[in-house]
């Protein structure tokens, strides 16, 4: 019989005295430690690749306005073709446009990717607890800046587990799926284990659409796992990240509004996330591809898990069941899909996949995408950034994504995929590995 989750909510000090009684009959893991590691300055360089530029170039009047002046845009683009050998073994050529590490963009919802595989590795470091990405998740609040969640209304049973948090991350881009994952690793888990991936100027430091203070950020919810009979299987407290990272001087637009008022001059994202685009497309390529990575640069998780992101990378809201995102019209099947489909409404052909992550904010718009023609037996990789902010002001919700970034996206897709559907290969893909069964 499923748990009755909801009835806890109206219960909350009752709850906490089960949860007290309980876990003192349990031993608790510690978390594994982690060395400090201190992040890198980027190397100011811009890579751009004859054959992406001349492909760009070739491309229809949609992308023309943009190419021209690429820094107001602060447009870069990553596609990196796939080719197989006699074995299957992928063999992967990377071209780039206009890209620099060094160059900031906002990453908005793409540093989701990240998160939700580090979110799976630590639960395989926490194995040992009888924990999995389908254990219940209690979250606590511990001071007065952080809520607790007690259950899920969105899954089928109302428990809050981190799969559940996963599938709404990837689905629709869930913000607060996205903070309890952050609380459940804490920032230096995250970031430490970033750098030693060796993506070593990542610096994300906040939880999304949510305001809270530099301080508030460093500290994390307390959080523990529940077996079937609500025994605390593993109990970690609030934390606080201590470590310092590397003064920053990131900053966008021309001006911004605060608190109604314009204030002139770029606004100041030194104390915001940052990852570099380089650095999101290795992340994709390191779960589509994990051979193809240094082992090293490998998230530690199973197959099994690496097939469930995939899945709901891949799947569109309306396949969906728990979450129910087929009945809400908020959602259409291309809702999360910038490159190729243009995020438009309406059908989409089920055999034409992204496995991919976006995002949007203070007017950048992203895509990191792993495409799959199952039709066609075609694959590829592309990610791009663009600043869809005519205006140059933040904050006033004047951004341009539906007249520039979508049709950009769009258009940037269909030319790349148009392009390897000519593009000779010694061998097709066998591309059944990337064909799921969906919720619907």
């Amino acid at each position: 019989m499923p748990y009755q989750f909801r009835e806890w909510i109206r219960v909350p000090a009752a709850l906490l005295l089960i949860l007290s009684c309980s876990a003192t009959k349990i031993p608790v893991p510690m978390p594994a430690a982690v060395p400090p590691v201190t992040a890198a300055q980027p190397a100011d360089t811009t890579k751009t690749s004859v054959l992406l530029e001349n492909l760009l170039k070739s491309g229809s009047a949609q992308l023309a306005p943009v190419l021209q002046n690429p820094a107001k845009f602060n447009l870069q683009v990553i596609y990196t073709q796939v080719d197989r050998g006699a074995n299957g073994v992928p063999k992967l050529t990377h071209h780039y446009f206009n890209v620099n590490p060094a160059r900031y963009f906002y990453p908005a919802s793409t540093v989701k990717l990240p998160v939700v595989a580090l979110a799976l590795q630590r639960l395989n470091e926490l194995a040992a607890a009888g924990i999995d990405r389908n254990t219940t998740m209690i979250t606590e609040a511990g001071d007065a800046t952080q809520t607790a969640v007690y259950n899920d209304a969105t899954a089928a049973d109302g428990r809050p587990t981190i799969a559940q948090y996963i599938k709404k991350i990837l689905l629709v881009s869930d913000n607060d799926a996205y903070n309890r994952l952050y609380e459940f690793l804490g920032q230096e888990y995250i970031n430490n284990q970033l750098h030693l991936k060796g993506y070593r100027d990542v610096q994300l430091l906040h939880r999304l659409n949510i305001f809270l203070s530099e301080e508030e950020n460093r500290r994390t919810n307390p959080v523990q796992f529940l077996d079937d009979k609500r025994t605390v299987l593993y109990r970690q407290p609030l934390q606080r990240n201590a470590a310092t990272y590397l003064p920053r001087n990131d900053s966008m637009g021309r001006g911004y509004l605060k608190g109604g008022q314009l204030q002139n001059g770029p606004m100041d994202f030194s104390k915001k996330n940052r990852i570099s685009l380089e650095d999101l497309h290795q992340v994709l390529i390191s779960l589509v591809f994990p051979q193809q990575v240094p082992a090293a640069q490998r998230f530690n998780i199973t197959e099994d898990d690496r097939n469930f992101l995939l899945k709901y990378m891949s799947q569109f809201p309306t396949e969906s069941t728990f979450p129910d995102y087929a009945s809400d019209t908020t959602y259409w099947p291309a809702y999360g899909k910038f490159i190729l489909l243009g995020g438009e409404k309406g059908p989409q052909p089920e055999w034409l996949r992204s496995f991919n992550k976006t995002g949007d904010a203070y007017g950048q718009l992203l895509d990191i995408a792993y495409i799959a023609d199952l039709q066609n037996n075609v694959e590829f990789f592309v990610s791009a950034t663009i600043y869809c902010n005519e205006d140059g002001i933040l904050n006033d919700d004047q951004y341009d994504y539906k007249t520039i970034g979508l049709p950009f996206m769009k258009t940037l897709g269909e030319l790349l995929h148009n392009y390897e559907l000519k593009r000779e290969r010694k061998i097709k893909p066998d591309l059944s590995g990337f064909i799921f069964t969906y919720d619907k």
